[in-house]
């Protein structure tokens, strides 16, 4: 089995309330992560855990209408922090792109809204997808919901049955033609709709 090198957090976006922040801190506390929380004059925050080999990971929260958000790319070696940043992305909702790098290829994770929707193995220039979240029902509805043809055969029934009260009513013979013809295009567009 391959030896996991590191994990990096490329792209992470958590936004958090006060209460989520307190949770998220407590969340690592609770996991035996030593870890300092600095309490910025502007409100902001930033959440230092030591890593591996006595690297810091800094996680930066800035106060923006009422949440803690963190932006941020941080590379992480110890086991038990790269659980708990994957539990704290999914539990919080958060968006991420995690770069899991092993010696030969690297595992890159697209979190959306804390799941994954997407696996991608690399090597190299070489790119392989192994799961992608296609949200079938979701689509189903999409489609079920749309209604546009539905809304031009109610359109073009209403032209028709103008066209043909103006033909009830026309004498002349030129008129009714032109108007036969408009009936023919309209009534082959319903036919094509409703097909």
């Amino acid at each position: 089995m391959a030896i996991r090198l590191a994990t990096e957090y490329v792209k992470t976006c958590l936004q958090l309330t006060e209460a989520e922040m307190a949770k998220f801190i407590r969340m690592f506390v609770d996991h035996g992560a030593s870890l300092q929380v600095k309490v910025l004059e502007n409100g902001n925050q930033e959440v230092v855990l030591p890593d591996d080999a006595g690297e810091e990971i800094v996680l930066s929260f800035e106060l923006e209408m009422n949440l803690y958000v963190c932006r941020g790319t941080c590379r992480i070696r110890n086991k038990n922090l790269v659980n708990l940043m994957r539990k704290a992305v999914a539990e919080f909702k958060g968006d991420a792109v995690v770069h899991r790098i092993y010696a030969a290829y690297t595992m890159v994770y697209t979190y959306k809204q804390g799941a994954v929707i997407r696996i991608t193995e690399k090597k190299g220039a070489a790119e392989k997808v192994i799961y992608e979240y296609r949200d079938t029902v979701g689509q189903l509805e999409q489609l079920f919901h749309k209604n546009e043809v539905e809304q031009e055969i109610q359109m073009l029934k209403a032209q028709v049955n103008h066209l043909l009260d103006m033909r009830n009513e026309m004498q002349e013979a030129a008129i009714r033609e032109h108007i036969d013809g408009r009936l023919h295009k309209l009534t082959h567009r319903l036919f094509v709709l409703e097909a």
